[in-house]
């Protein structure tokens, strides 16, 4: 879990900077479609920006900010499997990972998806470009980096509280198991004491009986009396 997290993170970094540079990506595309005679249909698919990047592309700047829109889209999609791995899934994570990668597809249709509150990719695009030529493509990262946080978190919270709950159940179980109850054990120890003790003075007498000297007798003398 901590490999996803952080990956995810310098991901979002990832992105922080590509989002300082959203003029650059729609100008990018405005000339790359410019190029390619395709100026009527509106961005909708990963697909279309890499065919744009690889056949209509004669700008390194152009190059290089569509190189890093399909590379964190390329890094999305490789997290969405690593997750899978991460965490055996329920029907919440499993729909919402389910849902970035239909989003991540190559030849998904963005058109009709839009990034809102917070984000405001939209907002930094004019009417016509956000209705209807750059709306969906610029919602894609936000919408997807949304979903992968919210599965994370709600991965973290499930585990915490499975493994804490299986914790407390050992330890109990342990505790249970191995300590005695306090009384039955005094019992026991008093028992075994007094026993100890009588043995202890019951062979104490044997040894006196046993190791005692008789006592001696004065040697007999005649009446009267003596120096």
């Amino acid at each position: 879990m901590n490999e996803v997290v952080q990956t995810l993170t310098r991901i979002e970094q990832n992105y922080q900077l590509f989002r300082q540079q959203q003029f650059s990506f729609i100008r990018a595309l405005d000339r790359t479609r410019e190029e390619a005679h395709d100026t009527m249909r509106p961005v909708s698919s990963i697909i279309q920006v890499q065919c744009y990047k690889d056949h209509h592309c004669y700008n390194a700047t152009d190059r290089r900010i569509l190189n890093m829109f399909l590379s964190i889209c390329k890094d999305l999609r490789n997290l969405c499997h690593k997750m899978e791995t991460v965490h055996p899934g329920d029907s919440v994570t499993n729909g919402l990972l389910e849902k970035c990668k239909v989003l991540l597809n190559d030849s998904n249709d963005l058109t009709a998806i839009r990034a809102t509150y917070p984000h405001a990719v939209v907002n930094y695009l004019s009417l016509e470009e956000a209705r209807h030529r750059y709306g969906g493509v610029v919602s894609l990262l936000p919408i997807v980096l949304d979903n992968l946080w919210e599965w994370v978190t709600y991965s973290k919270r499930h585990t915490l509280y499975v493994v804490s709950h299986g914790h407390a159940t050992s330890k109990k179980e342990t505790l249970t198991s191995q300590k005695p109850p306090v009384r039955h054990f005094a019992a026991q120890t008093s028992i075994s004491n007094n026993k100890n003790v009588q043995l202890q003075e019951k062979d104490f007498k044997k040894f006196l009986a046993a190791n005692q000297r008789p006592k001696q007798k004065a040697p007999w003398k005649p009446p009267g009396k003596h120096p």
